[in-house]
């Protein structure tokens, strides 16, 4: 139940899906209004927008998943993307029993410490103690989703410094350089 779809899956979503996503989630960000959530429920908004921030947070370069409306994507997404509803779900549901059982708490009530215990056992998949493998799996999932949503936000592209879509007038090739990194010539 826990096995969340790849991240190729979010792109094969019609593209019309994930413009209109990025624009409903820029729009309430602008708006400045209070979002609300159409597929996670109050808890569980509060627990992805804590974890996106856990795996992107605001640093000297850039603002936080937060801040580049991650959650609100991830939430337009999530509304119509009905074949992986019950996984992420079901993530959300096993990252809070587990810190139920571990701290008696949710995710969301855990100190950092404990938050960040629990994460450094499902951060890496292969690592991962046997028992821990459909949350470590999941959480990749979640990490993905959340990489790609910030990655393809203004915030993001930004942070990218990323200087595609602009006309180049005469291509001279790849900086020798970089060549000389890789070791080819052309």
């Amino acid at each position: 139940m826990l096995a969340a779809a790849p991240l190729p899956a979010l792109f094969s979503l019609p593209r019309d899906t994930i413009e209109g996503a990025w624009r409903k989630a820029q729009d309430a960000v602008v708006a400045g209004a209070r979002f609300e959530p159409r597929f996670f429920t109050g808890s569980e908004w509060q627990t992805v927008r804590l974890l996106a921030d856990l795996i992107i947070p605001r640093d000297e370069h850039s603002g936080s998943a937060t801040d580049a409306a991650v959650p609100e994507f991830m939430d337009f997404v999530m509304s119509e993307w009905p074949a992986n509803q019950t996984s992420m779900r079901g993530g959300l549901t096993w990252l809070d029993r587990e810190c139920r059982e571990r701290y008696g708490q949710p995710f969301r009530e855990c100190a950092a410490a404990e938050r960040t215990a629990l994460l450094d056992e499902i951060a890496w998949p292969k690592k991962a103690r046997s028992e821990l493998s459909q949350g470590a799996a999941w959480f990749t999932s979640f990490r993905d989703f959340v990489a790609s949503g910030f990655y393809s936000s203004k915030i993001g592209v930004e942070d990218l410094k990323y200087i595609g879509n602009t006309f180049v007038p005469e291509w001279k090739g790849c900086p020798p350089e970089a060549t000389n990194k890789l070791g080819v010539r052309y």
